[in-house]
């Protein structure tokens, strides 16, 4: 109905993928290492490249030079000359080709193609280069040889030059693999060692949130690691502390809380007694009289039930409540509660015919407290559904009442809680907390949903066998016979917090 969810707390952290800030810093050394390295080994092998290249261009022009020079001591370049210059250049590492008076090379074999910019450069007088890159690396540098028409060229293999280089750069490339992988395993054991006070703080943290209190993690040497280790053990011994005295406070309280109800059942029984005597004889007193007795029966039934729900309170903390597993028929347990109650023409029983294996007690406690909330303080239809989900049965508690303020809804499961603080109904606020702690001896979730002026929702979520408890010790506490009360006096419905 409502459409305003009350806040849940949900147990639990986020999954933490262990080793994934050692995997971070793991491939960030390696990162930094691999692009340090490639960036050194890449720039090493360009300069040296250009530079082996720049010096090859060097020697060969100076050659050609000398052989311009030499060749212009041949002229005129007849075919004898001609014979007679390039026979002197024989037995050089470099090929020399002549081209005179536009007559192709002297010596074809050796002669590459000449581009059109080298064959220009040389015609105007200068030197010039150019660079084959085919499967023959060729460098060839030509001129026009001093007071002739004649253009010699000088030819350079530099196919040794670029093997050398490209053994180098193999060399560079598996030195770089080298330092990567190396990177990877120093960066794997360095973030491994540096990460594993981490490691152990963190498993101390989850240890302390299980409750294993005493655990401390070891200090070691002087670094941040060990004054974050002392500290952590500062803060657990604090903790630690805190936890204790706050247990032990707890225990003073469900004592006190047991001490008072139990004191109390004596003289309840026998105001009980007393108000049911008064209340057979209410007729026969002044009407002056009748108004306070009326009033006097009223808050002695009330004592009761705060005394009844105060025992139970007592017994839930105390872990003495057992589950006894049975079939029952969600449907008909709720139709018999509303019979009991007196409430057939004010709620309306409808969903799934479904039966579950659960406590009927526990079942009957807790659906009876959220109907009687919904009758006493909803107002309006109240309309009990039961469902089917997979494996879990739905029972939702519907009112069309005034809701509940959005403020109220975080605390409305705590203990003596009560929207309304001024109101003089006959509940304690202690209603919804025992139905609360019911459900969840039942292994299953309550849940409230309320929008204000529209109507509120109470959702019981259990699954389809409740979890058996393990036998305690017998049950104790006041019941409607033994607190001495007739079936007659008063209701044993008890109302919630909002009551």
């Amino acid at each position: 109905m409502g459409a305003t969810p009350a806040r849940e707390t949900t147990a639990g952290s986020p999954t933490v993928r262990p080793g994934r800030l050692r995997r971070r810093l793991t491939i960030a050394f390696v990162l930094v290492a691999g692009i340090s390295a490639g960036g050194l080994a890449g720039g090493s092998y360009l300069l040296l490249h250009q530079a082996r290249y720049d010096a090859s261009l060097h020697a060969a022009a100076a050659d050609a030079r000398y052989r311009l020079v030499l060749a212009g001591q041949f002229l005129p370049l007849t075919e004898q000359r001609r014979t007679e210059l390039l026979t002197s250049f024989e037995g050089s590492d470099r090929h020399v080709v002549l081209i005179a008076e536009n007559t192709w090379p002297s010596d074809p074999a050796y002669a590459p193609h000449l581009t059109e910019r080298l064959r220009s450069t040389v015609a105007a007088g200068q030197l010039g280069y150019q660079r084959s890159s085919g499967p023959t690396r060729l460098l060839v540098v030509g001129g026009r040889i001093p007071g002739s028409t004649a253009e010699l060229y000088v030819i350079t293999d530099e196919n040794d030059l670029a093997a050398g280089l490209e053994q180098l750069r193999n060399a560079l490339a598996a030195g770089w693999v080298l330092v990567v992988l190396l990177a990877a395993t120093v960066g794997h054991t360095l973030a491994r060692r540096t990460l594993e006070p981490v490691g152990r703080a963190s498993r101390a943290a989850r240890a302390i949130t299980e409750g294993l209190l005493a655990t401390r993690l070891p200090v070691a040497g002087r670094d941040e690691f060990s004054g974050w280790a002392a500290s952590f053990n500062e803060m657990a011994e604090a903790l630690e502390a805190k936890i204790t005295a706050l247990h032990h406070a707890q225990e003073r309280e469900r004592r006190f809380t047991a001490d008072v109800a139990h004191e109390l059942r004596t003289p309840v029984t026998a105001l009980v007694g007393a108000a049911s005597l008064l209340r057979d004889h209410l007729d026969q007193l002044p009407t002056d009289a009748r108004r306070a007795g009326e009033l006097l029966v009223i808050d002695v039934v009330r004592l009761r039930r705060l005394v009844e729900d105060l025992m139970e309170i007592s017994r839930l903390d105390a872990g003495r409540e057992a589950v006894h597993v049975t079939d029952v028929d969600a449907p008909d347990l709720v139709r018999r509660i509303v019979a009991a109650r007196g409430w057939p023409d004010r709620v309306t029983v409808d969903g799934d015919a479904l039966r579950l294996r659960t406590d009927p007690r526990r079942l009957e406690r807790v659906l009876g407290n959220l109907i009687a909330n919904a009758v006493q303080h909803g107002g309006g239809e109240v309309r009990v559904r039961t469902a089917r989900a997979g494996d879990r049965v739905q029972i939702d508690v519907d009112d069309r009442g005034p809701g509940i303020p959005a403020e109220h809804l975080p605390r409305l499961f705590d203990r003596f809680h009560k929207v309304d603080p001024a109101r003089s109904g006959g509940g304690s606020g202690l209603g919804l907390a025992i139905a609360l702690e019911n459900a969840r001896l039942l292994g299953g979730r309550l849940t409230v949903h309320s929008t204000p002026g529209t109507g509120t929702r109470f959702r019981l979520d259990l699954p389809d066998i409740a979890p058996a408890g393990v036998p305690s010790a017998e049950r104790t506490g006041p019941g409607r016979a033994s607190a001495g009360l007739p079936p007659d006096v008063g209701g044993s419905e008890l109302t919630g917090g909002t009551g």
